[in-house]
């Protein structure tokens, strides 16, 4: 991409901060929205739940990322935690539609990239899946079906629309995989429940690379899941952590324990996802970090 001027939501969190890093270190011009005054010039103020961007900031933009949202396990899933999980991202993604197909065809960016999540797929236990798959049921398949269709307006004033369907992203400095790092070192990590279950797992980096892969090619669009090929059962990455960080994974969380911690949380920890980056793989992408053990020695 030639230099560029970028709208990111969601700027200050674990995969937005590293793909503004990336970005400005190669030249481009970020404009992060922010959920109070603008206070410089790279900065624009909007109101995901509230319905407001301050389009001022948008225009003139090549493409607009939107990875903004309430954390999935940042707490246990009360009503109103699901509910502010649900409206962080539907609401959000609908303001920056609208705003995006309210600028005039001349200011509108080229490109719109909506964070989603491979949750859509729900449970998939052994059958792989990639995106040609439905829907699952439950409360992530539903939350990203709506999530993406929240970007609608984009799609329909023309904007080429792309939705990344991210996996477990291995990154030390947040997310799921930010909380086993420490686990891992004490010597106290183990499986969860049988270990059976799949997961469908991307380094940060290649994450990040994806993300400007797709906002590159301008024939991309739709859903793109972003998986590292192969995905490994829980029991697979729990041995991997252990091989790589030297530590001893003898400690097991059985299911039951999981359930009465984690309440409805713990149907999606123990569920299993097979999914496979096929579209992403058939546009020429190529991962840096495919391996389990490369991915964890990237984040280290």
């Amino acid at each position: 991409m030639e230099r560029s001027r970028i709208a990111v939501a969601g700027a200050s969190g674990l995969i937005g901060s590293a793909l503004v890093r990336s970005l400005t270190a190669d030249g481009h011009e970020v404009v992060r929205l922010v959920r109070r005054a603008a206070r410089t010039a790279d900065e624009a103020c909007w109101d995901p739940e509230g319905g407001y961007v301050d389009t001022a900031g948008l225009a003139g933009c090549d493409a607009v990322v939107n990875l903004a949202g309430a954390g999935i396990g940042d707490h246990r899933w009360t009503e109103a935690y699901k509910a502010r999980i649900r409206d962080s991202r539907v609401l959000g993604t609908r303001a920056l539609a609208e705003a995006v197909a309210a600028l005039p065809a001349q200011e509108r960016p080229k490109v719109f990239v909506n964070g989603s999540a491979i949750g859509y797929y729900g449970e998939t236990g052994e059958r792989p899946v990639d995106e040609s798959a439905p829907a699952g049921a439950g409360f992530l398949p539903e939350l990203c079906v709506r999530w993406e269709a929240a970007a609608a307006p984009a799609q329909e004033a023309g904007v080429r629309t792309v939705f990344p369907r991210t996996g477990l992203v291995v990154a030390r400095g947040g997310g799921a995989w930010g909380r086993l790092f420490p686990l891992f070192r004490a010597g106290l990590g183990g499986r969860l429940g049988d270990g059976r279950q799949y997961w469908s797992f991307i380094a940060l980096h290649d994450e990040v690379a994806a993300i400007r892969h797709l906002l590159d090619h301008d024939d991309l669009s739709g859903p793109f899941n972003l998986t590292a090929p192969q995905p490994l059962t829980n029991r697979e990455i729990t041995a991997a952590m252990g091989r790589v960080l030297h530590r001893p994974t003898l400690f097991a969380v059985p299911a039951p324990v999981l359930r009465a911690v984690l309440g409805e949380l713990a149907g999606d920890v123990l569920g299993s996802q097979r999914v496979l980056p096929m579209r992403l793989l058939e546009s020429g992408f190529s991962f840096a970090f495919p391996g389990i053990e490369e991915a964890i020695r990237a984040a280290e």
